[in-house]
């Protein structure tokens, strides 16, 4: 049946329509878009109402959340967190990303992509008033079960909005514009947040920027009331077992490989600000424009991106951002100066490359009866598998601080060569 992320009358009218539409209709059209389809650059760009929703909702937690984010580890260090809390932390969060994401997707896929990414925004609003309140480190470990549900639950909603909103052949700059958006804040909050710690000092800085966050959460949701997106529920199995069986071959491969890249990245992803300013001993608003300078190199890469991959096929461009995944924490290990930092930051702009084309492969597979769990599934393993990575690159840190790096570009390089031999190019273009 189709029913309509929107009024309460909508689920009803649905569920006595008593139409069940194939799944090829399902997978390739969106009810009643043509009516409201966009024109001329709008079109170009996948600027479909929906599409701008859900990227608004994105554009405004992350304005919010990249305050902060990259300083979490000084701020676990200034509460008190020895270098090993500090790791676990991080495993703690690629593995509440994992075992949230499955439940985000059948949130999402049952009661609607609005309802659920309300709930999942009310719910990071909480754990942000948490890491606000926390009088000492270990509470920062129940915060995390909360903020995760933005960026670990909400995973799947935000992905299957592109699959019901855009065509097949749309859906690579679908997610280049959610990519984009998401990386505006990133050119310009890290650069605010570091300067509002070196004014009020890591606790007093991150707390501040803590409280905007809230605000801006309260703001969110009323982008995401704006969502109307068509749910397609069939009468697919609703197990785990199930969903999984109905990965097709090349799927599987791509999350194998797409593992071993995540890991590289897992291992030395929260040292990095930890490496920047203790080991190179950069300030922490040069950390934030480091972060920037990611950023802008990555918003630089994605749109050409997009549109060359949606012609000539997309395993040239996850190619190249595996590629890069694996050059990043070695690039970060040959600096010796901020100069050496930002080239290095500029190669970890250039990973996001051929995002946008490996999402749009994934959503290609996945069944579109099934998106959204097939989304959460996906990422629910990919995320529990690396969630040892953080902790390993805190125990490989305290042999040398350059250990975890090494690592991770190694199994970066595997990581790649596992998706070149395995995922064919009919099943990539």
């Amino acid at each position: 049946m189709v029913e309509m992320d929107g009024g309460p009358g909508d689920r009803s009218a649905a569920s006595h329509s008593g139409t069940q539409l194939p799944t090829r209709l399902a997978k390739d059209r969106a009810p009643a878009r043509a009516a409201r389809a966009p024109h001329g650059l709008a079109a170009a760009l996948a600027l479909e109402p929906n599409i701008i929703a859900a990227s608004g909702a994105i554009f405004l937690l992350g304005l919010g959340e990249n305050l902060w984010r990259r300083f979490v580890p000084k701020y676990l260090e200034a509460l008190g967190a020895p270098v090993i809390a500090i790791g676990l932390f991080g495993t703690t969060e690629d593995f509440l990303d994992g075992v949230y994401q499955y439940p985000g997707g059948w949130i999402a896929d049952r009661y609607g992509r609005r309802r659920a990414l309300r709930l999942f925004i009310v719910l990071a609003a909480v754990g942000y008033v948490v890491y606000w309140a926390a009088p000492a480190w270990p509470w920062m470990f129940v915060g995390i079960l909360f903020v995760s549900a933005w960026n670990s639950m909400a995973s799947p909603a935000l992905f299957a909005v592109v699959g019901d909103s855009l065509p097949s052949e749309r859906r690579t700059m679908g997610f280049t514009v959610q990519a984009v958006v998401k990386r505006i804040p990133l050119a310009v909050a890290p650069t605010l947040g570091g300067l509002i710690i070196a004014a009020l000092g890591v606790r007093g800085g991150v707390r501040t920027s803590l409280l905007v966050t809230v605000g801006l959460a309260a703001v969110t949701l009323a982008a995401v009331a704006r969502l109307r997106v068509p749910v397609f529920q069939g009468h697919a199995t609703h197990t785990i077992r199930g969903v999984w069986a109905a990965f097709p071959q090349p799927l599987r491969w791509l999350l194998a490989s797409d593992i071993f890249i995540r890991t590289c990245d897992g291992m030395v992803d929260i040292f990095l600000v930890l490496y920047a300013i203790n080991v190179v001993h950069i300030t922490a608003p040069e950390f934030g424009a480091l972060v920037a300078v990611q950023a802008v190199a990555a918003m630089l890469a994605y749109a050409p991106g997009a549109v060359v991959a949606d012609r000539v096929g997309r395993k040239p461009f996850v190619t190249a951002t595996f590629l890069a995944f694996a050059a990043f924490p070695l690039a970060v290990i040959l600096s010796h100066s901020f100069a050496g930092l930002a080239a290095a930051f500029t190669i970890g702009g250039l990973r996001e490359l051929g995002e946008p084309a490996r999402k749009a492969l994934i959503l290609h597979m996945a069944p579109a009866e099934l998106r959204a769990r097939s989304i959460g599934l996906y990422y629910f393993l990919r995320s529990l598998a690396i969630a040892p990575a953080a902790f390993i690159g805190g125990l490989l840190w305290k042999v040398s601080p350059a250990l975890p790096f090494t690592l991770a570009g190694l199994i970066g390089l595997s990581g790649t060569a596992v998706f070149i031999a395995t995922v064919d190019e009919r099943h990539a273009g």
